[in-house]
């Protein structure tokens, strides 16, 4: 009896998803679209200090490196739950990275042409 119980939750276990690796991925996510999003609240204030069209090279690479390690935060974070198998938490995160980051071009692009509409003479 023991023993059939014990493959019964070796049989379980083996099909059932990794919730530590998917709570690991999740915090991958929000920590990449945290790095995103203050990539881009960097960039809105940079404008301003910056020649017109231009990016100083500091506020470049500053811009660069939280987009470059968000992409591979995420990229690998969906790697992994697709090894898992967890569909259910890549296709979630994912959708949400996506939404969320989208809603942030958008602020992003207003801004930039509202600045330009104000910086251009009349």
């Amino acid at each position: 009896m023991h023993a059939l119980l014990l493959m019964a939750a070796e049989a379980a276990d083996g099909d059932s998803v990794n919730l530590w690796g998917a709570l690991g991925c999740a915090v991958a996510y929000s920590a990449s679209l945290l790095a995103t999003l203050d990539a881009f609240a960097d960039l809105i204030l940079a404008r301003g200090d910056s020649p017109p069209g231009r990016l100083t090279p500091g506020v470049g690479m500053k811009f660069a490196s939280k987009l470059t390690a968000a992409a591979i935060a995420v990229i690998s974070a969906a790697i992994v739950l697709a090894l898992d198998g967890n569909w259910f938490a890549f296709v979630t995160l994912s959708i949400a990275f996506v939404v969320v980051v989208g809603i942030g071009v958008i602020v992003l692009l207003r801004h930039s042409r509202a600045s330009a509409t104000r910086s251009t003479p009349v």
